[in-house]
């Protein structure tokens, strides 16, 4: 028997997961006895899935009693249609208010799920849809595993700050040996949370058999059979001296390293212990090693603010503050992208994929909307050639793209994106021509990084049709979507853009035009103060290295050199015109533009990465230099002061939204829980605004 657990005070309340037996005759698929087959399902819509808190655990302890009171010749476990669980419930975790609570938690788990193993009874997780972390873990503690083929499965622990803590990082070690095992539990994690398919999981061992969703269960239950009547065997290697622990786990900790620029993280180290504890330990140890481990990770702020971000990015993705109504959002049937160059030939790409309407691109001649074309098609064939996606509908999706160099192609459209070169006037003059052509209800939208949106549809007979789009590169990888109102914009027109982005797949948030938006306004003020110490006679390794104790994926002249210095060098103008002084033009980053030097670091046919001797040449250092922890602060400082600032201005309606863009267009790190959160944790809130962003802390927003 296991021990209930009484949830936190103000922990929200547990939707529980019900554990339902019912048994299968086996004789009609050729073998003697029955089956005792366990059904999850928490009686809501697959939009819910199954998870897992006290009381879940508590009801399917209950379903193995009586499964094994019937004496089945096996037990299988199973989830309500197309899901199987998605782990543990996290809604708790941060209410957590000692230590004690949280390994009485982990054990709950451990004693209910081991139970699978240890019942002396043949034991089977039939997994028909998505199993995560714990929902995973729950079949890993049975004998056999089948999975539905369109099925997805991972253990997502280490990508939210956590490990797997019920039995994942004792057991597939020992399953599918320490390569394989880091693979699932720390590279897919901090690959953005890879999670395997079907083949994939078969492929490495995970489970021992893929059947396709129409015929699962029957099928699951001939295998069940299979294996009782011997008539199939399931081969099980004994990896304990399998000679590459060592090198597994080097290659997750340097992972793990390259990943958080060279900071130390506890979940994915915390994870790695396990992984080689488990080469020797027993499942029992390893269990209670999971239950330590996770108990340090759930009393850290590092989880708390994990799960901040976490919940964060799920409830954003799913309803766009401020958005109107989605009733008022018009059709579209055809788009056009004005350009041909990269950045407007990803757009194309995504449109297409997403919308499969008609897209047309233009540029200024018709060889290099051509070449936009091509690009698309050839991206296209590319995705055909590693098998994402069918040559039939990459076929059709070609026959929708086109490209001219006349404008009058797009008469029809329903949605215009421009990405042409970053000048104002011209793109006031392109809005123009197009309101000649297009319909007066045409949504004509504007990639610009920094630009007034307001001023482009100034002299328009229709500016309540313009908004800011903003795409981050590369686009289709990149999730965050910045979509600006002008003072005139439409709720229609909002509203539309906002059924374009769902559609392409994208988190958005809605913010006033300002200059910047969002993301560009904090980044460029950031890099502000790095480029400043570098002037001011910083040593540039001190400086780019400031802010690597906290775990930032790339330092900021590694940024600087993805976005590109002239791109860089335009919104730092283009925002110190606008919002004056703080915003400074760096003499560094203007001569690397005028000289054509386009990174500061430069990369060696070995791989190795070394200083740009062209771009150190260029600084004129002064002689004011700073120890890296205060260029940290300036720059810790300087977010807080913009942060604020563009709260009072309205250019977002909530803190929460600006941790969003961080974490969604700037890579801040999950851990961190945002840019907001980690001010406030660090004491600077306080400091520089006289306040806290969030005020009750994290926990109160999860």
């Amino acid at each position: 028997m296991t021990t209930q657990i009484t949830l936190p005070e103000g922990a929200p309340e547990e939707v529980i997961t019900h554990a339902l037996v019912r048994e299968i005759d086996l004789g009609a698929f050729g073998c003697t006895g029955s089956l005792a087959l366990i059904t999850l399902d928490n009686g809501l819509d697959h939009n819910r899935p199954n998870t897992f808190g006290p009381s879940s655990l508590a009801e399917l302890n209950a379903a193995i009693t009586d499964a094994i009171s019937r004496k089945p010749a096996a037990i299988a476990i199973t989830g309500k249609p197309f899901i199987f669980a998605a782990g543990a419930d996290l809604s708790a975790l941060s209410f957590i208010e000692n230590r004690d609570q949280s390994v009485a938690i982990g054990k709950l788990g451990h004693d209910v799920f081991r139970r699978l193993d240890e019942c002396g009874i043949p034991t089977f997780a039939f997994i028909n849809g998505l199993a995560l972390g714990g929902g995973l873990e729950v079949g890993l503690h049975c004998n056999y595993r089948t999975l539905s083929s369109t099925a997805f499965t991972g253990q997502p622990e280490v990508f939210l700050g956590l490990v797997p803590g019920w039995g994942g990082a004792t057991i597939l070690p020992k399953l599918i040996g320490p390569e394989r095992a880091v693979e699932v539990i720390i590279l897919n994690a901090l690959n953005n949370n890879t999670m395997m398919k079907a083949k994939d999981a078969l492929n490495l061992g995970v489970v021992d058999e893929v059947f396709d969703p129409a015929d699962f269960i029957e099928r699951s239950i001939s295998f069940v059979a299979s294996i009782l009547n011997g008539s199939r065997t399931i081969e099980r290697k004994d990896y304990s001296n399998d000679p590459a622990w060592e090198s597994a786990l080097a290659t997750g900790k340097a992972a793990a390293l390259k990943k958080y620029g060279g900071a130390v993280i506890a979940s994915p180290m915390k994870a790695l212990e396990l992984i080689a504890a488990a080469k020797s330990n027993s499942r029992g140890a390893g269990f209670d090693a999971e239950d330590q481990a996770l108990a340090d990770l759930t009393m850290s702020d590092s989880l708390r603010a994990s799960l901040y971000a976490f919940n964060l990015i799920q409830k954003k993705r799913k309803k766009v503050e401020g958005a109107p109504k989605p009733a008022l959002a018009r059709k579209v049937t055809k788009v056009g992208v004005v350009g041909a160059g990269l950045m407007a030939s990803q757009l194309a790409l995504l449109l297409l994929r997403n919308l499969k309407c008609p897209v047309v691109m233009t540029d200024i001649d018709q060889e290099r909307a051509d070449k936009g074309v091509a690009w698309v098609k050839n991206e296209l064939n590319k995705a055909v050639e590693k098998k994402r996606m069918h040559p039939e509908a990459a076929a059709r999706l070609a026959l929708l793209i086109s490209g001219s160099a006349d404008q009058n192609t797009f008469a029809g459209c329903d949605f215009i994106i421009e990405a042409i070169f970053e000048e104002l006037s011209l793109k006031q003059e392109l809005f123009k021509k197009l309101e000649t052509i297009v319909s007066a209800e045409c949504v004509l939208a504007t990639n610009t990084s920094s630009l007034s949106v307001e001023k482009m549809s100034e002299g328009l007979k229709n500016p309540e049709r313009v908004v800011g789009f903003h795409f981050f590169n590369p686009v289709a990888v990149m999730p965050l979507l910045e979509v600006a109102r002008t003072s005139t914009t439409d709720d229609a027109t909002t509203a539309t853009a906002i059924s374009v982005g769902k559609e392409l797949k994208k988190t958005m948030i809605i913010c006033k035009d300002a200059p910047g938006f969002v993301v560009n306004r904090l980044l460029t003020r950031f890099m502000g103060e790095i480029t400043d110490a570098v002037d001011e006679g910083t040593p540039t390794d001190v400086a780019d290295s400031a802010m690597s104790s906290i775990g930032f994926p790339m330092s900021p002249f590694q940024l600087l050199d993805l976005v590109g210095p002239g791109v860089g060098l335009h919104v730092s103008k283009t925002l110190h015109a606008n919002l004056g002084d703080r915003y400074r033009i760096s003499p560094t980053m203007q001569a690397m533009v005028d000289k054509g030097i386009r990174t500061f670091y430069i990369k060696a046919a070995d791989g190795s990465v070394s200083v740009n001797p062209a771009a150190l040449e260029l600084i004129t250092p002064g002689d004011s230099p700073s120890t890296a922890e205060h260029v940290r602060l300036r720059a810790l400082t300087a977010l807080a002061v913009e942060a604020r600032m563009m709260l009072d201005e309205g250019v977002v309606s909530s803190p929460a939204e600006i941790d969003l863009c961080m974490l969604m267009g700037a890579g801040w790190p999950m851990h961190l829980g945002g840019i907001l959160p980690y001010l406030d944790r660090e004491g600077i809130s306080d400091s520089v605004c006289g306040k806290r962003f969030h005020p009750a802390g994290v926990a109160s927003l999860l």
